[in-house]
């Protein structure tokens, strides 16, 4: 099988210390659906200064670790977390978590976009004004201008605000998801293959839009998309069969990887 080639661009590039305190950090931790473990001791970082993409087969475990970062899986029945995931230095699975204001601060973008079934303007506003984050409707309408303006949006969407957001293609649909998560100022984001519906100049733009926010926003990324990973990430942790395998610079692990299974999940010898 010939080996596959994947670029690392030049703009991937990022501070080298981690002195830092992670935004957030898992260590042990392992996810059971009944009685089959689907995640076996998973220990990682994410910082608020990179993107950190989740990469390897079908399977492997990265959604459902994704999900473990504002506890998703809790909507699953027969879903069981254990170890220990901070955000801040605080236990996310603590009984005092506080699960809505969780999943505020760290929001979710979906594979499929998932607007709801109302206009433009709600999907933005809905979050901020059930959290109680605007004191007005000028301030609501200027969270709506903002959230759109960062999700790339506005000048497609400043006169249709009353318009379905159902309306819009996919991509923009996507982007208008992102501008819903983003509205009730979360610190992390999470996103869930967020291309793999997409056309290829969708994908270009959400990419773009993934640059643009780093630094914002923690942000983690699934993608089974290596070109993609190498593209918006500047971390990558590689999982196979529910076990993290290997994670570090995303340059490292695409050019140089410690793990054999990484080097041959890389080269396409296996996925």
């Amino acid at each position: 099988m010939i080996d596959t080639i994947v670029p690392i661009p030049t703009d991937t590039a990022e501070p080298v210390a981690d002195e830092r305190a992670a935004k957030m950090s898992a260590r042990n931790v392992h996810v059971y659906y009944g009685n089959k473990e689907a995640l076996k001791g998973v220990g990682i970082d994410i910082h608020d200064d990179r993107v950190t993409a989740f990469i390897g087969p079908s399977g492997c475990g990265k959604s459902t670790f994704l999900r473990c970062l504002n506890r998703m899986n809790d909507t699953i029945p027969g879903a069981r977390v254990t170890g220990e995931i901070e955000l801040d230095g605080e236990d996310i699975y603590a009984s005092k978590m506080d699960v809505v204001q969780l999943r505020a601060r760290v929001g979710m973008v979906f594979q499929k976009p998932n607007p709801f079934p109302k206009s433009i303007y709600e999907n933005v506003a809905y979050g901020p004004r059930i959290h109680g984050l605007a004191s007005g409707k000028a301030e609501l309408d200027n969270i709506v201008e903002k959230s759109l303006k960062r999700a790339g949006l506005w000048d497609e969407a400043k006169d249709r605000l009353q318009e379905s957001g159902t309306a819009l293609s996919g991509g923009q649909q996507q982007r208008l998801c992102i501008a819903r998560a983003i509205a009730v100022d979360p610190e992390v984001i999470l996103m869930d293959e967020p291309c793999s519906a997409l056309d290829p100049i969708a994908t270009a733009k959400i990419e773009e839009l993934i640059h643009e926010l780093r630094g914002r926003y923690a942000i983690a990324i699934v993608t089974h998309n290596m070109q993609q990973a190498a593209r918006v990430s500047q971390r990558t942790a590689f999982f196979h069969l529910g076990e993290l395998i290997e994670y570090g610079r995303t340059k490292d692990i695409f050019t140089n990887p410690r793990e054999q299974r990484t080097q041959d999940y890389i080269t396409g010898r296996y996925g």
